[in-house]
């Protein structure tokens, strides 16, 4: 049929008509004279191995897809985790023979990463490409910012603590150890993180763009960035006393600012988990969050540690128990941020033991830390008793430094009170011009317990209050809500307005005290609602407490 329809007018489309019949003809497809010389007994082909036949277009759809994502696997070492994966990982990944054991591979790596095992989310894997998409957005240079040696650096240890950049480079006095004098450089940065750990202190990276091109490469000679040292007018650098152990100091600190960093947190993992097992030393731990400058949070942290579970010993009528504390906090990628250590001593006088036994001891430090994510880990020893205890959790300190309404931790203390004027900002529980001593949830996510007499009380500063333009001062309502959690009803209404509050500015702090004696027993919810009637934003924290 198709034939009588088509008809050749010249060799070139009888040839051209021939080469798209066989192009149509499936890849499997017998000719009728290949199908004779397989009748043919002694001329028969050899039979073709099922395995090596030629797959169809529709038969290699999925062989692509998997045959990419095993390639993806196999780079997965140079393209995704190059500047942390260690030199025998590396070797062990290499060994791998299938996609199966390389996607096992790839999971126990995060694993033996991660800081909060015990909950779903890997706060060192996000990091980690949090920082890679950061390197890509700011070191990029014909490269990826991940290839780069700033990026290299920066997703390696983080953001530095300073950077002295001299972008365009220019008129620069060397100081001494680089020679001295006056000269031109390359556009160059200084990278200095106070402390890396692994490295040292004090730590200064050094990068130069030599070629002009936004390539800054890391360097250990001065020189390099000078643009003049190798000019006819160019004065030669004169070389310091003990430059020879200079340069080798130098080449180590190179080699350890660009090693991969280590697997700490599955060693402290087994430590943990062998240490709750055997649960020794029970203890709960509160982390508050104040802020102090506009990049700076000041992180109250509360030790509580129950009399029972403390070993006494007797000394001239004095029961003495005896606690060695001690506390690190480090970034997702293993620096120590802060590190803190003290001894919690309690006298009880022989005769007031018993009636102690049921009371809390708490021990109080005040970190400063920059808003971000951190492993908090404490670490309690009963001396006398020879036990430990370990707490291990994530600490994400919030960032103030935004200009929105915001609060700082709303803390219940058991004790507060104003404190003289030399003590102001000085010595344990102490904030600003106030003593707040706060109770402490337990473990167990039970609210924090009051007996009937006691008196509660509520400490939480709120910055950011809009000013008016007029006034020059804020206006905002502060309600707060005494809430039965059985009946759902406010058992405690009172309000506060910024006009009753005399001279303040941005910044507010909220101070209140209750009585239990006029609660019933039973757990209760405290809402404080900050409506600022400038900037129309509100904010409303909560916190839990019951009476006994």
């Amino acid at each position: 049929m198709f034939w009588t329809r088509f008809r050749p007018t010249s060799l070139f489309a009888v040839l051209l008509f021939a080469a798209c019949s066989q192009l149509s003809r499936p890849a499997d497809a017998q000719t009728p004279d290949s199908k004779a010389q397989d009748s043919a007994g002694t001329s028969q082909a050899e039979p073709r191995d099922p395995l090596k036949r030629p797959l169809t277009r529709k038969e290699k759809a999925p062989h692509r897809a998997l045959l990419k994502v095993e390639h993806s696997l196999r780079k997965w070492p140079d393209e995704d985790v190059s500047v942390i994966i260690t030199p025998e990982e590396r070797d062990a990944f290499n060994q791998l023979s299938n996609e199966e054991e390389r996607e096992r591979f790839v999971e126990i790596f995060w694993d033996n990463r991660d800081p909060t095992p015990d909950t779903q989310e890997n706060e060192y894997r996000d990091e980690y490409y949090r920082r890679v998409a950061y390197a890509n957005e700011r070191f990029s240079a014909g490269i990826p910012g991940w290839k780069t040696d700033r990026g290299r650096i920066y997703i390696l240890h983080g953001a530095p603590d300073e950077i002295e950049s001299h972008s365009s480079g220019g008129t620069y006095e060397r100081p001494f150890q680089e020679g001295g004098g006056t000269t031109s450089t390359f556009p160059f940065e200084q990278w200095r993180y106070r402390y890396l750990e692994d490295v040292g202190q004090d730590v200064v990276i050094e990068f130069v763009d030599s070629c002009m091109c936004g390539d800054y490469h890391m360097t250990i000679d001065p020189a390099e960035k000078d643009a003049l040292a190798h000019t006819p007018m160019g004065r030669p650098m004169r070389a310091p006393q003990n430059d020879g152990s200079r340069q080798f100091d130098a080449l180590q600190r190179m080699v350890d600012v660009n090693r991969a960093p280590k697997v700490r947190f599955n060693d402290l993992r087994e430590v943990v988990i062998t240490k709750i097992n055997y649960n020794l030393l029970p203890f709960d731990v509160l982390a508050n969050f104040v802020k102090a400058t506009g990049d700076t949070v000041l992180v109250p942290i509360t030790v509580q540690i129950r009399n029972r579970d403390i070993t006494f010993t007797n000394s001239s009528g004095v029961e003495r128990g005896t606690v060695n504390i001690y506390g690190r906090l480090t970034t997702l990628t293993g620096h120590v941020a802060q590190t803190f250590e003290d001894t919690l001593q309690i006298d009880v006088p022989h005769d007031l033991l018993a009636k102690t036994v049921d009371h809390t001891s708490v021990y109080w430090k005040a970190l400063p830390l920059r808003s971000g994510r951190y492993l908090m880990e404490v670490v309690a020893k009963d001396v006398n008793g020879g036990r430990l205890g370990t707490w291990r959790h994530e600490l994400p300190v919030p960032d103030f430094s935004e200009d929105r309404l915001a609060t700082s931790s709303l803390m219940v203390a058991d004790r507060m009170e104003s404190v003289p004027t030399a003590e102001v900002g000085r010595g344990s529980f102490v904030i600003g011009d106030t003593y707040v001593r706060p109770r402490v949830p337990g473990s167990d996510g039970k609210p924090v317990i009051f007996k009937r007499g006691q008196r509660i009380g509520f400490w939480m500063q709120v910055y950011n209050l809009g000013v008016d333009e007029k006034t020059h001062k804020p206006s905002t309502v502060v309600n707060y809500d005494v809430v039965s959690a059985a009946s759902g009803k406010s058992v405690i209404h009172t309000q506060q307005s910024t006009s009753q509050m005399g001279n303040i500015g941005a910044q507010i702090t909220l101070q209140k005290t209750l009585s239990a004696a006029h609660l019933q027993p039973g757990t209760y919810e405290l809402r404080v609602r900050v409506n600022d009637e400038v900037s129309k934003e509100t904010v409303e924290p909560t916190a839990r407490f019951s009476i006994e």
